[in-house]
C-alpha cells in the first residue's frame, strides 16, 4: 500500500511538473520591438510555452489557446530582455575598493555576487557579461543562475582580469602575466575552469607578445577577449592583437582620440572578414556624476538594497556619504564633455556599440545603471532609440554567440522578455521601471 501511495505521489508530482513547464503565456495587446530594428508590431501577441517563445503575431493573425494564461501588454512596449555587456557583480556601489577587496571576498559567493545579479534581473536585464571577478566565485554563481537554484541574469563571466602585474590585494580576481607563455597558461586555465570571456586590462604595461600570446590563445580555446581601453597604448595593442571588443570612452580629459588610433578602427571596420569591430563605451557613470552628486534621491532609492545585509547597506551608504569628496570622480567633469564627441567619432567610424555600463563601480548599482545608460545615449548623445535598445539586445547575443537563443523575440528562443507602460522609443527613460519581467518563460515580476 506504501509503495502505491508513492507512486501515486510521484505521478502527481511528474504531472505537476509537467504542467508547469508547458504552461502557455500569452501576452496581449502590446507594441513589440522585436530586436531587429524594423518598425514595431501593434496589437501583439507573443505566446510562451514553457522556457521557450512558441510564436509571435498580433490580435488579427494569431488566436490565443483557451488555456493560455493571458498578461495584458496593452498600453506597453515588449522588448527582448536587456544586455548589459560591462557589469561587475562582486562590487556595488562602494566608494572604497581597497576596503572593500579586503572585507567582502567572504560574502562574494553567497551574497554579494547573487544580490548584484538579481538586481539586475529585477531591472530587466535578464543577461550580462560580467567582467572580473575570483574565477570558483564567478563560475559557481553563474552556475546556481543557470541551474535555477538563484534567481538573477544569465551572466557570462571572464574570472580575474588579466594584465602585467596584480595590484596588491588583488590577487584573487586580478591574474598578471610574467611572459608570453605565462599567458597562455593562465587563458588556458581560464578555458578550463569555463569562462565564458577574457577580460584584458592594462595590456599597455605588458609586452606586446605576452598581449598577442593572450589573445592568440583565447581565440584557440574559442573564448573572445575584451580589452580594457582608457589610454591611447592600450587600444592601439589591442586592435593589433585582435581583441574582439573594447571598453570605456578614456583617454582622460583628452578632446578626442587620436587620428592614428582613428585610422585603425578605420581600417579594422573596414575588413568585414573580421565581422564588425564592438565597443562599450560606459559613459553614463561619468555623464551622470555631477548629477547624482548634487541630487541624493538618486543614491536614496532603495532598489540597490536588494539581497543586501543590513551592515552592507549601511557601509555602501556611509562609503558615498560625501559624493563631492569622491577621489574617483574629481577628474569628470572634465572629461563630462568629452564623451559625446569620443561615442560619434566611433559611431562615424563604422564601430557598434554596445550598452556596458561598469556597474558597481563608486554610486553606481545593478538595478538603475542600464536604463542610465540608454538615457545618455538617446536623450543627451542624440543616438537613435532603435539602434541603443539593439546595442542592449541583439547586438549583445550576437557578440556572445547566442543570438540563436536570445536577444530577439523569435519563435524557438527563449522567452527572455520585458514590458514597460508608455512608448520606449519616444521616452527611452520609462525602463527605469521595468513592469514585467520574464526570463526563460518564467515571470519574476
Amino acid at each position: 500500500m506504501l509503495k502505491l501511495q508513492l507512486t501515486y505521489c510521484t505521478f502527481l508530482i511528474s504531472i505537476f511538473i509537467f504542467s508547469q513547464e508547458n504552461q502557455l503565456k500569452a501576452l496581449v495587446g502590446g507594441t513589440l520591438i522585436d530586436g531587429f530594428g524594423s518598425n514595431p508590431i501593434k496589437n501583439s501577441i507573443i505566446l510562451i510555452e514553457g522556457d521557450r517563445i512558441k510564436e509571435v503575431g498580433t490580435i488579427e493573425t494569431l488566436s490565443i489557446p483557451q488555456n493560455a494564461e493571458v498578461i495584458s501588454t496593452e498600453g506597453m512596449s515588449i522588448l527582448p530582455g536587456l544586455w548589459d555587456m560591462h557589469v561587475h557583480t562582486m562590487i556595488n556601489g562602494h566608494a572604497d575598493y581597497t576596503y572593500w577587496d579586503k572585507t567582502y571576498p567572504p560574502l562574494f559567493k553567497d551574497v554579494i555576487m547573487p544580490s548584484s545579479a538579481h538586481q539586475l534581473l529585477m531591472a530587466g536585464v535578464t543577461s550580462a557579461r560580467d567582467l572580473g571577478g575570483p574565477l570558483e566565485e564567478s563560475i559557481a554563481v553563474r552556475d546556481a543562475i543557470n541551474k535555477g537554484e538563484i534567481p538573477g541574469a544569465t551572466l557570462y563571466v571572464s574570472g580575474p582580469f588579466i594584465q602585467h602585474k596584480p595590484y596588491p590585494g588583488t590577487e584573487d580576481f586580478r591574474w598578471g602575466v610574467n611572459g608570453a607563455e605565462d599567458g597562455r597558461k593562465k587563458i588556458r586555465k581560464l578555458a578550463n575552469a569555463g569562462v565564458d570571456v577574457i577580460k584584458l586590462i592594462d595590456q599597455d604595461k605588458m609586452k606586446m607578445d605576452e598581449v598577442k600570446a593572450v589573445v592568440d590563445e583565447a581565440h584557440k580555446n574559442d573564448l573572445k577577449v575584451v580589452a580594457h581601453s582608457h589610454r591611447p597604448e592600450e587600444i592601439r595593442r589591442g586592435l593589433i592583437a585582435g581583441a574582439d571588443c573594447f571598453e570605456h570612452t578614456g583617454l582622460s580629459s583628452a578632446p578626442k582620440y587620436p587620428d592614428d588610433i582613428m585610422e585603425m578602427i578605420r581600417e579594422r571596420t573596414a575588413d568585414m572578414s573580421q565581422g564588425p569591430l564592438f565597443w562599450c563605451p560606459t559613459v553614463e557613470g561619468l555623464y551622470n556624476y555631477e548629477y547624482v552628486r548634487d541630487n541624493g534621491e538618486h543614491l536614496d532609492n532603495d532598489s540597490w538594497h536588494r539581497g543586501l545585509p543590513d551592515s552592507v547597506i549601511t557601509d555602501i551608504k556611509n562609503s558615498i556619504k560625501h559624493p563631492d569628496r569622491l577621489p574617483y570622480f574629481q577628474l569628470t567633469p572634465s572629461r563630462k564633455p568629452t564623451l559625446k564627441t569620443k561615442i560619434h567619432q566611433l559611431i562615424d567610424a563604422g564601430v557598434v556599440l554596445m550598452i556596458g555600463t561598469d556597474s558597481g563601480i563608486p554610486m553606481k548599482f545593478h538595478s538603475q545603471s542600464t536604463w542610465n545608460e540608454l538615457d545618455v545615449w538617446v536623450n543627451e548623445f542624440g543616438i537613435d532609440p532603435m539602434y541603443a535598445i539593439r546595442g542592449a539586445t541583439y547586438w549583445p547575443a550576437f557578440w556572445m554567440g547566442v543570438a540563436d537563443e536570445v536577444g530577439t523575440v523569435t519563435p524557438g528562443k527563449y522567452a527572455d522578455i520585458i514590458a514597460v507602460k508608455g512608448d520606449v522609443l519616444r521616452h527611452i527613460s520609462l525602463l527605469q521601471n521595468v513592469d514585467i519581467v520574464i526570463k526563460h518563460g518564467k515571470q519574476y515580476k
